[in-house]
């Protein structure tokens, strides 16, 4: 048991590094008409792991009490072929993988480009990401939806074995329907920020959206009727799910020049924080009293996160820089570098 709990730090520690690619992946390698779709597309494959997660262990390791060693063959069977498939991607990564294209992709990459590496200061940078209200706004946003996602998606299979007796397999099959919904919705998203660019405007109708949908999955969820739970379950994935690269290049947007990485760092950090507590409290109530009770307790924080979102100033950064608008709050150095305002103006148009 040690040995395995040690092995699940060291997933969960790289987990922190591989759920903040999608945004600066997307942000140094495409254009500003396809920047937010790429986002979009590797959340999906983040999505299309834990679906995946849904669907193999119960073929692997069918459920085999009267024989505990069966059991231990068919699990150190997944163990082992998930560290083979681990252990390839590692070295595919190390082999074809560049740090960033020959040319820069788009204007708000020409300009960080000039910045010499050495003047990043990552203290520095959270600092400013901690000054920007509009950023701190959507932190707790962003920790609100997934975290909400993480709590719902951590006790599905409690709350519908609650409700229907003996339907274990069914539980993970809503599991899957909810995140291969939210695959669509995240890719559906990417598309249409890239079309539209109205990112407050996407993330707050997504939120509502959410928000309707988790009270119409809370209230038919014990009317005994799985397909019903099968539909709305998928809607509640497509929007919650959906939400994901919203929120990554929203980020990126309020908060450029500062690091891609950084930004989207702090969203997972605040999504793992709510996502413990919700978890722990919905799951008090669930046990206590009824599913209902807990689903309620993650819409009243829902509802508090459209207000939050509500109160974003929608200061597309990047955007404007990719589209020639000069706006003076954006530097393209540090803030405690010397440089003065009207260098900094003169060094973005050179990039330019």
């Amino acid at each position: 048991y040690p040995l395995t709990l040690a092995a699940q730090a060291v997933c969960a520690v790289a987990q922190v590094f591989i759920l903040g690619l999608p945004s600066r992946i997307a942000s140094v390698w495409f254009g500003p008409t396809e920047v937010s779709t790429a986002c979009a597309v590797a959340v999906l494959g983040n999505q299309l792991g834990t679906a995946i997660g849904f669907l193999l262990p119960p073929v692997l390791v069918p459920n085999t009490p009267d024989d505990i060693r069966l059991m231990a063959h068919n699990i150190s069977i997944m163990f082992y072929g998930t560290a083979i498939v681990s252990t390839l991607l590692f070295f595919l990564t190390g082999v074809v993988f560049e740090e960033k294209p020959k040319y820069p992709p788009s204007h708000s990459q020409a300009v960080l480009q000039t910045m010499p590496p050495e003047d990043y200061s990552y203290k520095q940078s959270i600092i400013n990401l901690f000054k920007n209200i509009p950023f701190v706004l959507l932190l707790i946003s962003y920790g609100i939806m997934t975290g909400a996602f993480y709590s719902v998606s951590t006790l599905l299979n409690q709350m519908i074995i609650t409700h229907y007796k003996g339907e274990e397999v069914n539980a993970g099959r809503i599991g899957l329907t909810l995140v291969v919904a939210g695959m669509v919705g995240s890719i559906i998203c990417g598309l249409w920020l890239d079309y539209t660019k109205t990112y407050k405007q996407t993330t707050l109708i997504v939120y509502i959206l959410s928000f309707i949908g988790l009270l119409v999955f809370t209230f038919t969820l014990d009317l005994g009727y799985l397909i019903v739970v099968f539909v709305t379950g998928g809607v509640l994935g497509f929007f919650m799910t959906g939400y994901l690269p919203l929120g990554f290049e929203f980020a990126v947007e309020i908060t450029y020049p500062e690091s891609e990485g950084t930004s989207s760092g702090l969203l997972n950090a605040s999504a793992q924080i709510f996502g413990i507590v919700f978890t722990l409290v919905q799951g008090k109530l669930t046990t206590y009293y009824s599913p209902r009770e807990g689903n309620l307790f993650l819409c009243a924080w829902v509802f508090v996160g459209i207000i939050l979102t509500a109160l974003i100033k929608s200061d597309l950064r990047r955007h404007n820089v990719n589209s020639g608008i000069m706006n003076l709050d954006v530097k393209a150095v540090p803030v405690d570098s010397p440089v003065e305002p009207e260098s900094t103006t003169l060094k973005i148009q050179s990039a330019l």
